[in-house]
């Protein structure tokens, strides 16, 4: 990366609905549209406040899904990526979630406008469909991290992505 870096800490959610789908938003970078890739609801962590308070916040914000609660924290990593213009090395934390019984309605007007765009399309995904993609999902890691989940259950410590 060119520049300075931005550091960011980050707080994600794996939200599974009733037949494990795992919900994820279609996003770009302003900067290249033309680049595209899925990514897991969550975002950014502000100064003071708890990681899993930032993922059930930026949840509700970006899906207008409240009283979800959040199960463990399963994973962690450091993505290093360019939005915008600017370089970032963000600290993420995943927790794992699941919706109620019956199809959830997205709705993200609840997130700030320069994030809507990002949100304007949002897909359940199964297992198989994160394996046999080959659109870019983000983290790089997401579809055997979800395989390991489904399978084993959560991890007694958070796993390094």
């Amino acid at each position: 990366m060119a520049g300075p870096v931005r550091q960011r800490d980050a707080a994600r959610v794996l939200l599974l609905d009733g037949q494990d789908r795992l919900l994820l938003f279609h996003g770009f970078d302003p900067a290249r549209p033309n680049l595209t890739w899925w990514f897991t609801p969550g975002g950014g962590v502000r100064p003071g406040e708890p990681p899993r308070a930032a993922a059930l916040r930026e949840l509700a914000e970006e899906t207008g899904l409240t009283g979800i609660e959040l199960g463990p924290q399963v994973a962690v990593d450091l993505a290093e990526f360019s939005y915008g213009g600017q370089d970032y090395q963000q600290h993420q934390v995943f927790y794992l979630a699941r919706t109620g019984p019956g199809e959830v309605h997205l709705d993200a007007s609840g997130s700030e406008p320069e994030e809507r765009p990002q949100l304007a399309e949002a897909r359940w995904w199964t297992l198989d469909e994160l394996r046999a993609t080959s659109e870019r999902v983000y983290p790089v890691r997401l579809a055997e991290l979800l395989g390991r989940l489904l399978n084993e259950g959560p991890p007694v410590a958070p796993v390094t992505l």
